[in-house]
């Protein structure tokens, strides 16, 4: 099969767009049929994060060799310049279009009643139901947060400590590991904030015993998991979504989190994933663009996929096991991992 094209469109009233091609690739005129990419590339701070996930897209693209080229269309994060891009990606011949990237856009995008063509969300729109041809792929760190209460009560834990700061994603995690463990039967002893101050670490270390629960769950980053651990009592079980995962670049960070048991993508956790091991690295250590590079690669595979317009589709992912549901949605099951003497054991890998 030949590699598909890779096209820069630019958005209605912007200079004459640059094509790029590869070799030996189809040619593509102006109304030809292709993959839309809609991107906040433009979008000042957040287009660097746009810029991970369009690499990431492109080089699934060609390794994957998609059945059709795919046209890149820049724009802001206004709702008005995304809907003008996203018309002019389907008054251009757009097959199938992949994007918006930010919830208030995937929001305005979903006020439609119907959409011209399969759409690929890249986040979850504020609604419950959204047009037919509207699916939602989302690197949700609620569903992670969900996934953790499931692996904590498998583990046999009923009565669990939650550890929270005071910022808005803290308060989200927190309040979906809860949720999710008390519809499995569990639940929550106490929710403690977390702050530097010395008495909030105290009253930490005084309540995280197995006299108050049979395990915690931390719904912090790694600056702040790291500094809590240490306060909890050495017999409970720890857990933690992605937030508190350092990486690979730092085994000081791995044994301040000793046995602390998290979930992440296998494109972190699992290199030698059939999946992961096709497609090249990208330039960073930052662990949430080398996410949305994986992102980006999922979107490009899961898009070949709902060309063939499947309703069942399953995908074992580099950012997880993916399948999607009857409201087109997908769910991303993620691997299971702990941290052991400052190495990362891995304890499941997903299937999808």
């Amino acid at each position: 099969m030949m590699a598909a094209a890779i096209l820069t469109a630019a958005p209605a009233g912007a200079p004459h767009a640059q094509e790029v091609r590869q070799p030996g690739a189809p040619q593509s005129g102006p109304q030809s049929g292709h993959i839309a990419l809609l991107l906040p590339l433009n979008a000042g701070a957040l287009g660097r994060h746009a810029d991970m996930v369009r690499q990431g897209f492109l080089a699934a693209a060609q390794a994957q060799a998609l059945p059709l080229p795919v046209r890149v269309y820049p724009t802001t994060d206004d709702d008005g310049a995304v809907l003008a891009a996203y018309e002019q990606a389907v008054e251009g011949g757009a097959r199938l279009v992949v994007g918006p990237l930010t919830r208030g856009n995937v929001t305005a995008l979903a006020k439609n009643a119907t959409l011209p063509v399969t759409t690929l969300a890249l986040n979850q729109p504020d609604a419950k139901t959204w047009p037919a041809r509207l699916v939602v792929f989302t690197l949700n760190t609620e569903a992670e947060a969900r996934q953790v209460a499931q692996l904590a009560f498998r583990d046999g834990r009923r009565r669990t400590l939650t550890v929270s700061d005071e910022s808005a994603l803290s308060r989200r995690i927190q309040r979906a590991f809860a949720e999710e463990l008390q519809r499995q039967g569990g639940d929550v002893a106490a929710d403690f904030r977390y702050s530097v101050d010395a008495q909030r670490l105290a009253l930490i270390r005084q309540e995280a015993t197995p006299k108050l629960a049979d395990s915690v769950f931390l719904a912090l980053d790694t600056a702040s998991a790291r500094a809590v651990r240490p306060q909890i009592d050495a017999a409970l079980p720890v857990y933690a979504t992605s937030q508190a995962n350092p990486g690979r670049g730092d085994p000081l960070a791995r044994r301040d989190l000793e046995g602390v048991r998290f979930v992440d993508m296998p494109w972190l956790l699992s290199p030698q994933h059939t999946a992961v091991m096709v497609y090249p690295r990208p330039r960073t250590d930052a662990l949430d663009l080398e996410r949305l590079y994986a992102f980006g690669i999922d979107a490009a595979r899961l898009a070949q996929l709902l060309l063939r317009d499947r309703r069942d589709v399953t995908l074992d992912g580099v950012t997880g096991a993916l399948r999607m549901t009857r409201d087109g949605q997908f769910t991303r099951e993620l691997t299971a991992a702990q941290f052991e003497d400052g190495n990362l054991k891995v304890l499941s890998d997903p299937s999808p």
